[in-house]
C-alpha cells in the first residue's frame, strides 16, 4: 500500500515537468513566428530599389534581405555606372583646372570634353539604355559584359590622360608659384633699392657728426684767441697771374685741407700754386682757423673769403638767387594755404630743387668777375684727391676754347640728351642731343678767353629762361654744359678719373695713373657709407696730427 502510494506520487511529478517543458517550448515557438511575421511585413511604402531604407532598429536585417533578394548583376551595373561618373567629374575637373591656367593646351582640352561626352554617351546608348537601365526583368549578362568593356577601355584611357596632364599642370603649377616668386623678390629689391638711394642720398646731404664737431672746436678755438686769428691783409700773390691758381668753393673744412694738401705734396714748385676758398658766412671762420693753425707746406699761398663778400653776387644781378628767393616767398604762401586748408601744397618739390641752387655751387660761374686779374684758373671740387703735380694743365692750349675738361660719354651715355630737355623747342633748336658731356671737379678756365666769349652773360639768359626748370633739372651740370656748348677742350683722361663715390669697378691701374681723381657720387670718402677699397687714397692726405681731427673722432 505504502508502495504504490510512492510509486503514485512520483509518476504525478514526472507529468508536471515533462507538461512545463511542454509549455515553454510552445512559447518559443510562438515568439519565433511572431518575430517572422514582423520581418516580413511588407511596407508598402518602400520603393523597390531600396534608397528609401527604413532608419529603426531593424534596418541592418532589412538591408541584409533585400540584398539576398536583389539581382547580382543589378549590383554590378550600377558599379560599372558610378566608376564612370567618377571619371566624368575627374576628367572635368582637370579641364576646369587647365582652363583657370590658361594653359596653351587647347588639344588636350578638347580630349578632356570629347572623353568626358564619350563617357556619358555609354550610358546613352539604346541597347544599354533599354537592357541595363530601363528594364525591370533580368539583366542580359552579355550586355553587360559588352557595357563594362566600353567603360573600362574609357577609364584607361581617361587614366592615362590624367597622369599626363597631372605632370604638365604640376609643372606649370611650379612655373607660375616661380613668377609669383620672382615677381614678390623684384618689388622687393625695388622697394630696398629705392630706401637705399634715399638712405644714401640723406647720408651724402646731412652734416656727419664729426665735421660738425670739427667746426665747433675751430670756432671756440677762434673765440678762445681773437687776437690769435685776425684777419691778414690781402697778399700780391693773390692777384699775380704767373702763379698757378686754384679755385675751392666748399664749405666742408675736411675737404678742403685734403685738397690743398694733396695738390701741395705733388707738386714739384709749391712756393708757386695759389689757393682761392671760399665758403659760406657759417663756416669762413673755421676755415680759417684750420689754415692758422695749419699753415700750407712748401710755401704755398692760401686765402679763405665768403661768398658774401662778393657784394656784386646779389638778386638783382644772379638769376640763381632771384629764383631762391622767389621760391622761398612762393613756399611761405603755399604753407600759409596749406594750414589754412589743410591740404599739402606741390611746390615743396619745387623747393626742394631751389635749395639746390646753392649760390656756392653757382660761384664757377662768376669765376672772372671775382679774379679780375687772373688769366687762368684751376677749379677743383672738394672731393677731389690730386695724385700729380698739376702744373702741366696750365701748357696745354685750349685753342682759343674757355674750359678744359675730360669727356665722360660713350656709347649713347652721357650725352647733351641725358642732361637736357629736348622735347622743348628752345634747346631743340639750340643743341646737338648727342653732344658729348664733360666732367666737372677738375676744369681748368681761360677767363680771358671768357671774357670775350661773354660766358656769363649766356649763363645768365639760358639761367632765367629755365626759371620755371622745363629746359633742366636744377644743379649746375646741365647750366654749364650749356654755357660751355662749343667753347670746351676734351682733355686726356688720365687728368681726371671719375666715380669713387659711386662704381666699385674701376680699375687700380686707371686710379693710379690719374693726375685726380674725383669722388663723385654720394659715398664720399669722409663718410661712413664710402668704398672702402678707395678711402685710403683720400684719408692718406688728412692731418691726422691735427688735435681737433683725433678729438672729432673721424674713424679714418
Amino acid at each position: 500500500m505504502a508502495v504504490a502510494a510512492r510509486g503514485g506520487r512520483g509518476g504525478s511529478g514526472f507529468r508536471s515537468l515533462f507538461s512545463f517543458r511542454i509549455f515553454i517550448s510552445a512559447m518559443f515557438s510562438l515568439l519565433f513566428v511572431a518575430t517572422l511575421s514582423v520581418l516580413f511585413t511588407t511596407n508598402p511604402s518602400t520603393s523597390n530599389d531600396g534608397s528609401d531604407l527604413p532608419t529603426t532598429s531593424n534596418a541592418y536585417v532589412q538591408r541584409t534581405f533585400l540584398a539576398l533578394k536583389s539581382d547580382p548583376l543589378r549590383t554590378r551595373v550600377d558599379l560599372i555606372h558610378q566608376q564612370a561618373k567618377d571619371h566624368i567629374t575627374l576628367v572635368n575637373a582637370y579641364g576646369a583646372y587647365a582652363r583657370k591656367l590658361k594653359l596653351d593646351i587647347s588639344k588636350q582640352l578638347k580630349m578632356f570634353d570629347e572623353l568626358a561626352r564619350n563617357f556619358s554617351d555609354i550610358a546613352l546608348k539604346p541597347m544599354y539604355k533599354t537592357s541595363l537601365f530601363e528594364s525591370d526583368g533580368p539583366i542580359d549578362e552579355d550586355v553587360l559584359r559588352q557595357f563594362e568593356k566600353e567603360v573600362k577601355d574609357r577609364v584607361k584611357i581617361a587614366r592615362m590622360m590624367i597622369v599626363e596632364a597631372k605632370e604638365n599642370y604640376d609643372n606649370q603649377l611650379k612655373i607660375q608659384k616661380l613668377k609669383d616668386t620672382i615677381f614678390a623678390v623684384h618689388e622687393s629689391l625695388a622697394k630696398a633699392k629705392k630706401n637705399g638711394a634715399l638712405a644714401s642720398l640723406i647720408s651724402a646731404k646731412s652734416i656727419p657728426k664729426s665735421l660738425h664737431c670739427l667746426a665747433m672746436r675751430l670756432m671756440g678755438e677762434k673765440i678762445s684767441n681773437p687776437e690769435k686769428y685776425r684777419d691778414e691783409g690781402p697778399k700780391p700773390e693773390f692777384e699775380d697771374p704767373s702763379l698757378y691758381h686754384y679755385a675751392i668753393f666748399s664749405d666742408n673744412v675736411i675737404a678742403v685741407s685734403v685738397v690743398v694738401r694733396s695738390v701741395v705734396k705733388n707738386a714739384i714748385e709749391p712756393w708757386k700754386h695759389v689757393f682761392h676758398v671760399v665758403t659760406n658766412r657759417m663756416n669762413v671762420a673755421a676755415m680759417k682757423v684750420w689754415f692758422k693753425m695749419r699753415p700750407i707746406e712748401g710755401g704755398a699761398f692760401l686765402e679763405v673769403k665768403s661768398v658774401e663778400e662778393f657784394t656784386f653776387l646779389n638778386p638783382s644781378y644772379v638769376p640763381v638767387l632771384r629764383q631762391l628767393e622767389s621760391a622761398k616767398i612762393q613756399q611761405r604762401f603755399l604753407d600759409n594755404q596749406a594750414v589754412n586748408t589743410g591740404t599739402a601744397s606741390d611746390a615743396n618739390m619745387k623747393l626742394r630743387n631751389a635749395k639746390d641752387l646753392s649760390m656756392l655751387d653757382h660761384l664757377r660761374f662768376y669765376l672772372p668777375e671775382i679774379y679780375p686779374k687772373l688769366h687762368k684758373i684751376l677749379l677743383l671740387d672738394d672731393d677731389v684727391v690730386v695724385q700729380k703735380d698739376l702744373t702741366g694743365l696750365w701748357k696745354i692750349d685750349l685753342d682759343g676754347k674757355v674750359n678744359g675738361a675730360v669727356e665722360i660719354c660713350f656709347g649713347s651715355f652721357h650725352r647733351y640728351a641725358q642732361y637736357l630737355n629736348f622735347s622743348h623747342s628752345l634747346i631743340k633748336d639750340s643743341f646737338n642731343p648727342k653732344a658729348c658731356a664733360w666732367a666737372y671737379g677738375m676744369n681748368i678756365f681761360n677767363l680771358d678767353a671768357w671774357r670775350r666769349e661773354k660766358c656769363t652773360e649766356n649763363y645768365h639768359y639760358w639761367q632765367n629762361m629755365n626759371e620755371d626748370q622745363t629746359l633742366w633739372k636744377s644743379g649746375t651740370v646741365a647750366p654749364g654744359l650749356i654755357t660751355f656748348y662749343s667753347s670746351t677742350k676734351s682733355l686726356d683722361k688720365s687728368w681726371h678719373v671719375l666715380g669713387l663715390g659711386y662704381n666699385p669697378s674701376i680699375s687700380m691701374d686707371e686710379i693710379s695713373n690719374a693726375a685726380v681723381i674725383h669722388y663723385n657720387g654720394n659715398m664720399k670718402p669722409w663718410l661712413d657709407i664710402a668704398l672702402n677699397q678707395y678711402k685710403n687714397l683720400w684719408t692718406k692726405y688728412v692731418d691726422n696730427d691735427m688735435e681737433f681731427v683725433q678729438m672729432c673722432n673721424f674713424g679714418l
